[in-house]
């Protein structure tokens, strides 16, 4: 799969694989911002994409930043179609202020292939009868 990248900004970083071999590549932000405890933002990263219809791409957490920081990222699908500027929803879900600078690995994205769904609407639905969800095997 192909990834064309287009700067929106002089001084955005383009995605980059950390290490050979990794699924992810890391983006970086374009501005500082402290985020308040609960607090919810959008930080740009400075580019659009191109990349083939069939392929999506996921929006991730830095595991660093979820585990040492309590930062979670929100609004993870970006379709192949979508040409604008990426940005990131962030939420602190910590206790304390969380600072980011300029150029610090925020996110990551996965890039997969999809396969679209036939939709067919059916009175009955074939199959095991499982119901329930959320927890409905046990903790």
């Amino acid at each position: 799969m192909q990834l064309r990248i287009k700067k929106l900004r002089k001084d955005a970083i383009v995605p980059k694989y950390a290490h050979v071999g990794d699924a992810a590549l890391d983006v970086y932000s374009c501005e500082d911002k402290t985020l308040a405890p609960g607090e919810r933002y959008v930080f740009t990263l400075g580019f659009a994409t191109e990349f083939p219809v069939g392929y999506v791409c996921h929006v991730w957490d830095r595991s660093g930043l979820a585990a040492k920081k309590g930062l979670h990222t929100l609004a993870g699908v970006i379709d192949a179609t979508y040409r604008d500027e990426y940005g990131v929803v962030m939420l602190n879900t910590s206790d304390e202020p969380v600072e980011i600078k300029k150029g610090d690995r925020i996110a990551q994205l996965v890039f997969q292939r999809i396969a679209e769904a036939e939709i067919q609407e059916v009175s009955e639905l074939n199959g095991l009868d499982r119901k329930g969800g959320f927890g409905s095997t046990g903790t």
